[in-house]
């Protein structure tokens, strides 16, 4: 099962997920972290970054130079920095992932021991896996253009679901990039699953393993 956010924040390139406030050593101590710290219903975290606004977090020009908020993951500069992806410490505009991820790592932290999550668990031999996922690398894989990897239309999503060997959908009463990229995201993880090499990235030590995961795809 893919989920399209960050399953934790930088850690090895400053030594903290968030400098000069955290001392969580693990993805799962900042997940830990971010719940009891988080005074959101249903497991926001909106509250959590307006809270750390100008110090971890870039919400607008009176916070500063947003340059001072541009860090990521080893996963997020892989290839030379090629997926282009927005760091968890901008938290403005419409590409931003910064609330949809500290939400999500309260989401997992209650999943805890119910779910294994790749790459903090070992991926089990059966049963469901929760995967970080990037879902410009699904519609990479697709022969979806770099810049119109969001898909609007019937056609051009049967076309993308064609190219990874996929039937054609059943039709939807409304066609958006939430819908289409669920569809082609779920399409790309089930002819990728069984690819040896994506469970095994080049740049994933033990220790980005633990503090930072790593995003499926991603070789």
């Amino acid at each position: 099962m893919g989920i399209d956010c960050s399953f934790s924040a930088p850690f090895v390139a400053r030594g903290a997920h968030l400098p000069g406030e955290t001392q969580t050593r693990t993805a799962r101590d900042l997940w830990a972290y971010v719940d009891a710290h988080s005074k959101d219903e249903d497991l926001g975290a909106a509250s959590f970054l307006e809270e750390r606004r100008g110090r971890q977090f870039y919400l607008g020009a009176a916070d500063g130079p947003k340059r001072d908020f541009l860090h990521w993951r080893a996963c997020e500069m892989a290839g030379g920095h090629s997926t282009k992806p927005t760091t968890v410490y901008d938290a403005i505009g419409a590409a931003q992932v910064a609330k949809a991820s500290f939400a999500g790592m309260r989401m997992l932290h209650h999943l805890a021991g119910q779910m294994p999550v790749w790459p903090f668990d070992p991926r089990p031999k059966a049963g469901a896996l929760l995967v970080e996922i990037y879902t410009a690398i699904a519609a990479r894989a697709a022969g979806v253009p770099r810049g119109r990897s969001k898909l609007r239309d019937a056609v051009s999503l049967d076309m993308a679901l064609a190219a990874l060997g996929s039937t054609p959908h059943q039709p939807l009463s409304r066609y958006d990039d939430h819908a289409t990229d669920a569809i082609l995201a779920a399409a790309w993880l089930r002819t990728s699953a069984n690819r040896e090499d994506l469970w095994h990235p080049t740049g994933l030590n033990e220790k980005i393993r633990h503090t930072e995961g790593w995003t499926f795809g991603v070789s």
